[in-house]
């Protein structure tokens, strides 16, 4: 189970840096684009959406909502390109990906605008 975990972390990565290689191709369809961007930045980012700390529900995205991204993603490009694309992200030198400032940035927001919501909602 351990090594299993281990596989899908690791072809997570790829699976990550092939969605951007498709973000920057020409021929993939605009949805898929901005589908593909939003589940690189989200993953990239260091700050989640629902905080780990909140047992269970924490884990949900990193166990749920990422791995539904990249699906979707991937069903809305082009069957040729994402062989491209995937082929490429295995051939890379890839060590580690960056963190994304810009995604933790909107987070944040995220997190802002509902606490002012339910400020608002409670008094």
């Amino acid at each position: 189970m351990i090594e299993k975990l281990k596989n899908w972390a690791n072809d997570l990565k790829y699976y990550l840096y092939a969605l951007y290689l498709a973000y920057h191709h020409k021929d993939v369809p605009i949805i898929a684009k901005i589908i593909a961007i939003i589940v690189v930045t989200y993953a990239l980012s260091p700050i989640d959406l629902i905080p780990d700390f909140i047992p269970i529900i924490g884990y949900l995205d990193d166990f749920l909502l990422l791995p539904l991204g990249i699906v979707l993603a991937i069903k809305l490009i082009p069957e040729d390109i994402w062989s491209d694309c995937k082929n490429k992200a295995h051939h890379s030198t890839l060590k580690s990906l960056p963190r994304s400032k810009t995604a933790a940035f909107v987070v944040i927001i995220i997190w802002i605008v509902i606490a002012i919501l339910l400020f608002r909602m409670f008094y």
